[in-house]
């Protein structure tokens, strides 16, 4: 049997992930998405629960994600992550799970200038789907200055120059 591949999609919210994890999708890949599991399990943020309580509500979804990841490892399927990974140590955090439960993993960075971002999720904003959570300017500014681009992880660099 091969070895399971992870396919760990980095980049800030309207990057393009969500776009590029269901092509893999549709190849075969398994896809967990937390966006998914949060409306799945309560509905739609600040509409079926308060936005205050999307802490809560995303940590328990990583856990359900992470639980996931494993058994589908062990059982020898390959995995798209449609999740952002802003943080370098929670990328390393899955590098570690992956490989300890007999995969490998390659990290794709859709790199996308502020610009961009700002026009796809003008757009995205008026969806009421799973991964359509509305993201206003202060939000979005706030996304810009927690992210951490990977650099030197591995990673393949996907530019989003435009839409």
């Amino acid at each position: 049997m091969p070895t399971p591949l992870v396919y760990m999609l980095c980049g800030l919210t309207g990057s393009g992930k969500t776009v590029y994890a269901k092509r893999l999708e549709a190849e075969g890949c398994v896809r967990l998405s937390i966006d998914e599991v949060v409306q799945d399990r309560h509905g739609r943020h600040g509409i079926d629960y308060p936005a205050h309580h999307y802490p809560r509500l995303y940590d328990e979804a990583v856990t359900e994600i992470d639980r996931r990841l494993v058994e589908l490892l062990e059982a020898g399927r390959s995995v798209v992550l449609d999740h952002g990974l802003w943080e370098r140590s929670n990328r390393d955090r899955y590098k570690r799970l992956v490989e300890a439960h007999g995969g490998r993993w390659r990290i794709f960075y859709f790199k996308a200038e502020p610009e961009v971002l700002r026009r796809r999720l003008a757009e995205r904003n008026r969806r009421t789907d799973a991964n359509a959570l509305t993201v206003t300017e202060d939000m979005l500014t706030d996304f810009l200055g927690r992210f951490e681009a990977p650099s030197g992880e591995g990673e393949v660099v996907l530019d989003q120059l435009s839409d």
